[in-house]
């Protein structure tokens, strides 16, 4: 479906009196352009339309979440479905999708678990940085060792020391190629900078964010809580050591596109 025919069928009831209108920008347009619809509050405060809260919600299932959070600028409140539902005016196939990502995320979250493509029963990674994984069921009906590819899940190829892709046809990092293949963006109130990566992989747990290019170059994760900066990919507390305020340039620069996606070490 392309944006125009969701906007068309994601607008807000004007006489829905249950909304509190407002008469200020989306706050969370950089994850959908092109759209004119009323905006509404959500219980933190933030405005948004139907199309960019989907899009945004559908962001963070798509990176594993199974909680939904502002995650805009200072903001770490987190929205309960009941209310995404019903300020995204979700459809029943979008319902349908929410639902099942949010319990297959809950579970992964708390056992990092796949299938083992050989016997379908359940595997647990206990290092996530590792793609080859052994399944002890198959190791012990094969009578020697039987590793699959986390990623693609098929039998292992390659080099066992490799965390981006097993050597099978069509492997990859579906993160990675985001990070080396995404558009740059121009901050607007950030004198200088040009050519940074729109979007980024939290250099402490690796979640993926994206910038909207507007407000100043630093951005709180909406996983870790932790803010960095996206320019220099620093720590905020260590990049305001060395550069010029929050929209000044970094004394780094900025920071090249990541080829490896940070490994979050939970205290």
């Amino acid at each position: 479906m392309d944006n125009m025919s969701l906007t068309k069928e994601k607008c807000y009831d004007p006489r829905d009196s249950t909304l509190r209108f407002v008469d200020r920008e989306d706050e969370l347009d950089f994850l959908y352009e092109g759209f004119s619809s009323r905006r509404a509050l959500m219980s933190c405060g933030h405005a948004v339309t139907p199309p960019s809260l989907t899009n945004w919600c559908r962001q963070q299932l798509e990176n594993g979440s199974s909680r939904f959070v502002c995650g805009q600028s200072g903001c770490d409140a987190e929205w309960p479905y009941a209310e995404v539902r019903k300020m995204a005016l979700l459809t029943s196939e979008e319902r349908e999708y929410f639902e099942r990502n949010m319990a297959l995320n809950t579970v992964k979250v708390h056992f990092d678990s796949k299938a083992c493509p050989e016997c379908k029963y359940s595997v647990t990674r206990k290092n996530e940085s590792r793609l080859s994984v052994r399944c002890h069921i198959c190791t012990a009906r094969r009578g020697k060792t039987y590793e699959f590819c986390w990623q693609c899940l098929k039998e292992w190829k390659g080099d066992h020391s490799r965390t981006d892709r097993c050597e099978n046809e069509g492997c990859y990092n579906e993160a990675l190629k985001t990070l080396t293949t995404c558009s740059v963006i121009t901050f607007e109130s950030v004198k200088g900078v040009t050519g940074c990566p729109s979007i980024r992989a939290c250099p402490t747990c690796g979640y993926m964010l994206q910038h909207s290019s507007k407000k100043c170059k630093n951005i709180r994760c909406a996983r870790c809580k932790i803010e960095f900066c996206f320019v220099c990919l620093k720590i905020t507390s260590e990049c305001q050591k060395t550069s010029k305020g929050y929209c000044g340039p970094c004394s780094d620069g900025v920071a090249p596109r990541q080829t490896s996606i940070p490994v979050w070490q939970k205290k």
